[in-house]
C-alpha cells in the first residue's frame, strides 16, 4: 500500500501563509501532496495595511473580512486550511509596552494553546511541519507563541499519554523553520536588478531589517518553486486588507526574482528520519521511510 505525503504549515494570522512558504505549498500541491495550513488566530487585531481597504465597513467587520480573504487564498493555493480558534494578541507599541489583552493567544499557557494544534496533527497526520523560529520570524507575540505551540505539539502529538481526548497519537517526522528573508536572497536580487538597470524597491526595507538583531538561521533546505511565484502573489493579494497590490512587494517581475533566487528556504530543526543537508526537498528521508 502507498501513502500520500502530507505537509502542515502552522501560522499565526491569515495572510502569513501567503507571505511565507506559499510557493512551496503550491509546488507540493501540484505534485499531489496534501497540504494543510493551521492558522492560530483570526487576525482580529491586525492593522489595515492597504489604504484602499481603510473603510468603516471593513474596520467594523475585520474578523469576517479576514476569514473571507483567507478562504480566497486557500482556493488559490489549492490547500486545506483551518483556524485553531484563538484571538489575535495585537502588536503592542509604546515604552514601556502595554500588557496584552486578557485571554488573547499569546497570554495562554503553552499546554492549553497547543491543544487544538495537537488535535489537528492527529487528525491530518502530517509527515512534515513548517513553523516559525523562537523569535517568530519577527517578534510579534502571536508569532512567538506559534513557535512555542508548534514545538510542544510536535512531540505531544505522538505521546499517547498527552492530550488523550485529542485522538490517536501521530508523530510527525520532520520540523522546519521558515527562513523567509535571508540577506543573501536580497543581495542576489540587488545584483540582478543592478545588471538590468532596474531600481531596487527593497533597498530601504532591507536596511531596516539589517538594523534589527534577528537570528540568522542556516539554510538547510532550498525548495525550487519559482514556477509557483505567480500563484503565491495571487494568494497574497487575496488578503486585501494586509497588502497593497501596488506596493513594493510586487514591483519586481517574478522572472527577475526567479533569476536571482528561485527557491524558498528552510532550516531543518527536527528529523526522525535519515537525511543529509543541504536538501532540495522537505520530504527528503520521508519518501524513503513512507511508501509513496
Amino acid at each position: 500500500m502507498s501513502e500520500r505525503l502530507r505537509l502542515m504549515a502552522v501560522h499565526a494570522h491569515p495572510d502569513d501563509e501567503s507571505s511565507k512558504g506559499a510557493a512551496t505549498m503550491a509546488r507540493y500541491v501540484d505534485e499531489g501532496v496534501d497540504v494543510l495550513v493551521v492558522t492560530m488566530t483570526g487576525g482580529e487585531r491586525g492593522d489595515i495595511l492597504n489604504p484602499a481597504m481603510e473603510r468603516p465597513e471593513i474596520r467594523e467587520n475585520i474578523a469576517a473580512v479576514r476569514r473571507e480573504e483567507m478562504n480566497r487564498a486557500r482556493e488559490i493555493l489549492g490547500i486545506q486550511q483551518e483556524f485553531a480558534g484563538f484571538v489575535d494578541s495585537g502588536l503592542p507599541e509604546g515604552d514601556p509596552l502595554p500588557p496584552l489583552p486578557e485571554g488573547c493567544f499569546a497570554t495562554l499557557p503553552v499546554e492549553e494553546a497547543s491543544a487544538p494544534l495537537v488535535e489537528s496533527i492527529r487528525r491530518f497526520r502530517p509527515h512534515v511541519i513548517l513553523t516559525y523560529d523562537e523569535n517568530g520570524g519577527y517578534p510579534h507575540p502571536d508569532h512567538i507563541m506559534t513557535h512555542k505551540v508548534s514545538m510542544h505539539a510536535f512531540d505531544a502529538a505522538g505521546d499517547p499519554d498527552a492530550y488523550p481526548e485529542a485522538g490517536d497519537p501521530w508523530q510527525p517526522l520532520k520540523l522546519y523553520y521558515f527562513v523567509s528573508f535571508p540577506p543573501e536572497r536580497f543581495e542576489a536580487l540587488a545584483t540582478v536588478l543592478a545588471e538590468r538597470g532596474i531600481e531596487n524597491p527593497f533597498e530601504d526595507w532591507m536596511k531596516r531589517i539589517n538594523e534589527r538583531e534577528y537570528p540568522r538561521w542556516e539554510i538547510t533546505t532550498r525548495v525550487h518553486c519559482s514556477e509557483q511565484f505567480d500563484v503565491a502573489d495571487e494568494a497574497l493579494k487575496a488578503h486585501e486588507t494586509q497588502v497593497d497590490p501596488n506596493g513594493f512587494w510586487f514591483a519586481v517581475p517574478n522572472e527577475v526574482l526567479a533569476e536571482a533566487w528561485p527557491t524558498e528556504d528552510y532550516h531543518l530543526v527536527r528529523s526522525l528520519v535519515d537525511t543529509e543537508v543541504p536538501e532540495k526537498d522537505l520530504f527528503a528521508g520521508v519518501r524513503e521511510a513512507v511508501r509513496v
